[in-house]
């Protein structure tokens, strides 16, 4: 029995400790948080209840409060590009690119609870640490700049392909197009209803490709 107990290889002991959580759940737990209640009135006590992990680990998997908050900033800005690319494709009519961008945005909106729709992260929150947190000022900026030239580039396309008159303006269209969105995010927060916004990107997009003949 001694000899056989020694034959056995002897397994090298794991080294450290497997993580406990996945970053991205954690992260985007953090978000949702800091969307609810905003950067300020969000405590380390928030975070750690809703991710499930302690100070240390928080501190250890995204630094401190400010740089977690940075990185779901960061997140949600890279999502939205995205999302936005997707639905301005070329291969899609401008009218049905844009009603898209808007129809995606009020579906992320509207996810919070029905009585508290939550509006845009990005405007909800950045905007009032902009004021003090040139990180965030300068975050925000270009959150709001990647919209303009996603716009910007797909309103290019349609003037090129007759979709615009010849004369638009697509720098000043992709402004009215970000301003449209803008308004959606705030007045969901307020309180407006869906169909009354949804009313409100057709006229946009109205006022942007023309009316439909």
């Amino acid at each position: 029995m001694v000899q056989k107990m020694m034959s056995k290889p002897i397994q090298p002991p794991k080294r450290g400790r497997p993580r406990a959580y996945d970053p991205d759940v954690a992260l985007t737990r953090a978000r949702d948080v800091f969307w609810e209640g905003g950067f300020a009135a969000t405590s380390l006590d928030d975070l750690s209840q809703a991710t499930g992990m302690n100070r240390p680990s928080l501190y250890a998997a995204f630094g401190d409060k400010r740089a977690l908050y940075g990185k779901a900033l960061e997140e949600y800005r890279d999502t939205a590009r995205q999302d936005m690319k997707t639905a301005l494709a070329s291969e899609r009519p401008l009218r049905d690119g844009l009603r898209r961008v808007y129809d995606i945005a009020l579906s992320l909106y509207f996810s919070g609870a029905p009585e508290t729709p939550r509006g845009c992260f990005l405007i909800g929150t950045a905007v009032t640490e902009a004021v003090l947190d040139p990180g965030v000022r300068a975050a925000l900026e270009e959150g709001f700049q990647a919209f303009d030239e996603a716009f910007e580039t797909r309103l290019r396309y349609a003037r090129e392909q007759g979709e615009l008159r010849a004369d638009a303006d697509p720098a000043l269209l992709a402004k009215i197009a970000s301003a449209a969105l803008y308004f959606l995010a705030i007045r969901s927060r307020t309180g407006e209803k869906r169909e009354v916004l949804e009313a409100t990107a057709n006229a946009a997009i109205d006022l942007i490709c023309g009316v439909p003949a």
